[in-house]
């Protein structure tokens, strides 16, 4: 890590809010790609914003020699979107049971805005994950390994099977259409 970077971290965690600007100026761009790839379209700024709070909650934990500092922001953000999934997906099954129960027909699921949104919603939590960390946000395979706790071959692993299923999926539409 920068001793500039070391500088901003140590300056956040007294308090300076340019150090906490600056730290955010220099992040958000990927936190947001994560948020709005894993989260919902709808509450991207919501989930950049609990991002943050998460990451200045914990940054004076942060060991700066045990990973880089993108990395372990970019784990937070994919933890607080994961959280907000699985909060949706409990509320829904508890309408659909409510529903279920009353005898009406199941709440439908969302419908996705974009392609790649629905391309990537095929994929598994897992092989999306590794894919937009790698493909979309530009991180590297170790880099991607640290944010999701797990060894470089997984995700090289993971990486591979999303192109797989991504490219099916294009061949799948496109005799569709």
């Amino acid at each position: 890590m920068t001793p500039s970077l070391l500088l901003l971290i140590d300056g956040a965690v007294n308090g300076d809010n340019r150090a906490v600007e600056e730290l955010v100026r220099h992040t958000r761009a990927q936190v947001a790609l994560v948020c709005r790839t894993l989260g919902s379209g709808d509450d991207v700024d919501d989930l950049v914003q609990e991002t943050y709070l998460r990451v200045f909650r914990s940054l004076p934990g942060f060991r700066g020699e045990a990973a880089s500092f993108l990395p372990w922001v970019l784990a937070i953000a994919r933890n607080t979107c994961a959280t907000e999934v699985r909060r949706r997906v409990r509320r829904r099954q508890a309408v659909d049971r409510f529903r279920a129960g009353r005898h009406e027909d199941a709440v439908p699921g969302p419908t996705s805005p974009a392609e790649l949104a629905s391309l990537l919603a095929g994929l598994s939590s897992e092989l999306r994950e590794a894919f937009v960390l790698t493909q979309l946000v530009g991180l590297s395979y170790d880099e991607a390994a640290q944010t999701c706790d797990c060894p470089v071959g997984t995700i090289r692993s993971r990486v591979s099977r999303a192109r797989v299923q991504l490219a099916a999926q294009v061949r799948a539409d496109d005799r569709i259409a």
